[in-house]
């Protein structure tokens, strides 16, 4: 829309004139001076009518066209109409002019400056001979990524940046993706952030992943014997929550799979700690919903075991289905987000738990038992605190909780780690969707861990808390202590 008094009206008057109601609008002039997001509710002749309308005034934008940056200087005549006849050139030629300097007082009286945002065509080339038959012409800079785009048409340039990092999509899906962000962006203002914080938070979400994956990969490492026949591994990938493997002579079990974006790294990674066969992987069971501990378990043949919940959640794709949460906009969005720069792969082969046996571990109902050559591990349903159908794994003989993201071992991640942690929990505010449920299960889990600790205590073994993030860890005086030997896997070799 044009930066000119009375255009958010004439626009609300359209809408109106055809029995629209306005159930959102968003306009700042610090993100951009040319883009209002509405969203509308009204029937589909009214829908067409408005739509028409609007495009036969210039003011519907149903494309994402790309384009060019070109700063230049031209050398003008010192006379009068000079500035007015090169003017003339850019108008003709489409091009909106984002930055213009010229003072005959100046240092240089007879340069014009001028960066221009123009649109990717021969438009170009044409406007820079016609020109240079005319001027004396410096080309400073010509870009065509859109990466020095100013802020006149941040939308634009954001969503090349998008483009970027998920590969060419088409304009209806970006749009839509524009305006999930401006709406999180409102909202986040609303609680007075900063909106520019973000939409450098979602891209930082997404670059940050693409930066640790292929020949940047890395993960820490650590590997238990608990007895003869059955050791345990985690793998801390860059980003996101641990990957588990409980290996035996017979079979393995997977516990979650990361990031989608990071399985072919994942997979080199575990054929170097000879893991590579997963032929072996009988089972793959998922802790909760969230991509960084599921992302890529649609890339198994094994069949995947998850909470009928968590079924839900990456069937709407909302990660805060089922809860108080389930209307937050911060946290459809984030799903939505998290997911397709990840590269969330859904899996086919899904077989949910069981229901509540009566059985109990503490203050957590137990849903199902697996067995993994001579380890037995109660699944404990979850109470919903960081979503909806997180598990925990429990094995009371063998000292072992797997407590998914309810109990982290916090001081144990990397600064690399804990930042980009951060940006989830300042795009939904928090990272549970119950934070009082939350708080409940990391005291009933720790509780658990000190109970087992107790019973092992005579055979001087210790109950291991394989938290989703963070290294493997124990109670000492009850807190967290990293427990046993990491090492660091990277580009194919561990150090």
């Amino acid at each position: 829309m044009p930066d000119t008094p009375g255009s958010l009206h004439r626009a609300a008057e359209i809408i109106t004139k055809y029995e629209g109601n306005i159930n959102r609008i968003q306009f700042d002039r610090r993100i951009d001076p040319g883009t209002v997001f509405y969203e509308v509710t009204a029937s589909d002749a009214s829908y067409r009518k408005i739509t028409e309308e609007l495009r036969s005034i210039g003011y519907l934008q149903t494309s994402l066209k790309s384009l060019d940056f070109l700063k230049f200087c031209v050398y003008l005549p010192n006379q009068v109409g000079a500035l007015h006849e090169f003017l003339k050139f850019t108008t003709e030629a489409g091009a909106n002019i984002a930055f213009i300097d010229f003072d005959d007082k100046g240092r240089h009286p007879d340069r014009l400056t001028v960066s221009l945002n123009l649109e990717q065509s021969a438009i170009v080339d044409r406007l820079l001979d016609t020109l240079k038959s005319r001027y004396r012409l410096d080309i400073i800079e010509y870009d065509k990524t859109g990466k020095h785009l100013d802020d006149t048409v941040f939308y634009v340039r954001f969503a090349q940046a998008v483009r970027d990092l998920i590969g060419e999509s088409g304009d209806e899906f970006l749009l839509s993706f524009l305006a999930g962000t401006n709406h999180i962006a409102q909202e986040l203002m609303d609680r007075g952030c900063n909106p520019h914080q973000v939409f450098e938070s979602v891209l930082a979400t997404g670059q940050t992943m693409r930066a640790t994956s292929g020949e940047h990969f890395y993960a820490d490492v650590q590997q238990f014997r608990l007895t003869d026949t059955l050791s345990v591994f985690c793998f801390q990938p860059p980003c996101g929550g641990s990957l588990f493997i409980i290996d035996t002579p017979t079979e393995r079990v997977m516990i979650d799979t990361c990031y989608g974006i990071y399985h072919p790294d994942v997979m080199t990674m575990l054929s170097h700690y000879g893991l590579g066969d997963t032929s072996r992987i009988s089972r793959i069971i998922v802790t909760h919903a969230d991509a960084d501990h599921c992302g890529a378990s649609g890339f198994f043949s094994s069949p995947v075991f998850m909470h009928r919940a968590t079924r839900e959640i990456i069937r709407t794709n909302n990660r805060a289905y089922g809860s108080r949460s389930e209307e937050s906009v911060l946290e459809a969005f984030y799903t939505r987000m998290v997911n397709l720069f990840s590269k969330f792969h859904v899996p086919d082969n899904v077989r949910c738990f069981l229901e509540p046996s009566g059985d109990v571990r503490g203050i957590f109902p137990v849903i199902d038992t697996f067995r993994a050559g001579d380890l037995e591990l109660e699944v404990l349903d979850g109470l919903g605190g960081h979503t909806c159908g997180q598990v925990f794994l429990y094995s009371k003989d063998h000292g072992l909780i797997f407590a998914a993201d309810s109990v982290i071992n916090f001081a144990s991640m990397t600064k690399e780690r804990a930042d980009y942690s951060s940006l989830a929990a300042f795009l939904v505010t928090s990272v549970n969707v119950d934070s009082d449920r939350a708080k409940q299960e990391r005291i009933a889990l720790m509780a658990l861990a000190e109970e087992t600790d107790k019973a092992l205590a005579s055979s001087g073994r210790r109950c291991l808390i394989c938290g989703g993030h963070g290294v493997v860890s124990v109670m000492e005086k009850g807190k967290l202590a990293a427990y046993g030997e990491i090492e660091r896997y990277a580009a194919g070799k561990n150090t």
